[in-house]
């Protein structure tokens, strides 16, 4: 069936328009990061963490650069339903996305950060293992379906599967000296499945 036929105008510039913003959230989120380090007074962007900008005075700034990722999570979410590639895996991966959208926002919005607050349940950390679980299942769900499509994609997300495999763990037996660099790496692979995902979904449409 022909490429117009599966994907007419409309539904391209549909996908275009999501695919280019999942790709502007993550941007909007690293300028964010990068805005909070210079501005919040005192702050050492190797030791200190992005939860430590997310607290205080100019916790806005970072909040705008979390809920611009979450959407740009639902923004691939979107996406992947829209364009299913069939299989469970690709449809565990989609609401995953979902969910993962869901996680990063309460992260922003509760503003715990794992400083034992105790205004509430407090469940920074319980976010914070889902997220890191779901961080790994869903680019490795995803990439077969990736594959069918032909291109690096599918290889590209398993390759970003196993990396956050062996690096998240690393987190936690970290020295708070370091894990505030460490803790943006890990940005950078949560963000390189989101741009890899938008990238596939506009490679489809065009």
């Amino acid at each position: 069936m022909a490429r117009e036929t599966l994907y007419p105008e409309a539904r391209r510039g549909f996908v275009t328009a999501l695919s280019l913003y999942a790709c502007l959230g993550c941007v909007i989120f690293a300028v964010s990061i990068l805005i909070a380090d210079f501005v919040v007074p005192d702050h050492d962007w190797i030791a200190d963490t992005i939860s430590d900008l997310g607290a205080g005075k100019y916790e806005y700034i970072v909040d705008i650069g979390i809920y611009a990722f979450a959407a740009a999570l639902i923004a691939a979410a979107l996406l992947a339903a829209h364009l299913h590639s069939g299989g469970r895996g690709w449809s565990f991966g989609l609401v995953g996305l979902a969910v993962l959208a869901l996680i990063v926002f309460l992260v922003g919005a509760r503003n715990e950060y794992g400083d034992q607050d105790k205004d509430g349940a407090v469940i920074h950390v319980y976010l914070v293992y889902a997220l890191g679980v779901l961080q790994f299942l869903v680019p490795l769900g995803m990439a077969r379906g990736a594959g069918r499509h032909g291109g690096p994609h599918g290889r590209i997300l398993v390759a970003l599967a196993a990396l956050w495999l062996v690096s998240a763990p690393v987190f936690f037996f970290l020295s708070t000296g370091i894990d505030g660099l460490y803790e943006r790496y890990l940005g950078v692979i949560a963000m390189a499945m989101v741009v890899t995902l938008a990238h596939l979904f506009h490679r489809l449409c065009r």
